[in-house]
């Protein structure tokens, strides 16, 4: 056991609140991209790939410094799945961001805004329960907040299952319907992947507070 604080040897916690603000910052600018997909789109759609390489340098940074750090404060092999998962997610919000771009989308569904709102709360929470984890005075409030993503991450799978049936049903134009699928898709799972983390981020709490 690690005690109530936990040591701050190789500066894996700085590491993993730079990464989360770069997830912040990309789901934030999907929702705009979303938002102005006549005018704004290509900008939004260069600052997400500007989020996700700053997230993969800090990726490469944390793995370089995991390999040089002789006493980590947290299990290397959570470290490892922490760090490599929370990149997962800039890499799917720039897998959308593509997407939109070379299926020449005009316009989306206010379904597809409403998950993208989704990801910007899951996004949200990651950081903030990322930013709590170096003390484990914080354990109940983090897994509070691992609560909060599974409940968001349930709600975007209603959220997508009803798009579906309605896209299925309503939408006449097969290439339209192909496209606003793939973009569903991407984004529920974006959810999923904010609750990977979460998870992760539960058993990390379990096993130190």
């Amino acid at each position: 056991m690690f005690g109530r604080f936990m040591p701050q040897e190789g500066k894996f916690f700085e590491l993993f609140n730079q990464h989360a603000q770069q997830i912040v910052q990309g789901c934030h600018e999907l929702v705009l991209m979303m938002a102005n997909l006549s005018a704004g789109m290509e900008e939004h759609a260069r600052n997400i790939e500007s989020a996700e390489k700053s997230a993969d340098k800090i990726t490469h940074q944390t793995i370089d410094l995991l390999h040089k750090t002789f006493i980590t404060p947290l299990d290397r092999d959570d470290i490892h799945k922490l760090i490599s998962h929370m990149d997962d997610i800039l890499d799917l919000a720039e897998d959308v961001a593509q997407t939109i771009y070379l299926y020449d989308i005009k316009q989306v569904t206010p379904e597809a805004k409403q998950l993208a709102d989704i990801c910007v709360s899951c996004a949200e929470r990651v950081k903030n329960a990322v930013a709590m984890l170096g003390n484990m005075e914080n354990a109940d409030a983090i897994l509070k907040i691992a609560n909060e993503i599974d409940r968001l991450e349930s709600n975007a799978d209603h959220v997508m299952r009803a798009a579906m049936a309605k896209l299925f049903r309503d939408e006449p134009d097969t290439r339209q319907l192909i496209k606003l699928k793939a973009i569903y898709e991407l984004l529920e799972t974006i959810t999923d992947k904010c609750e990977d983390v979460a998870n992760i981020i539960e058993g990390i709490v379990l096993e130190n507070a």
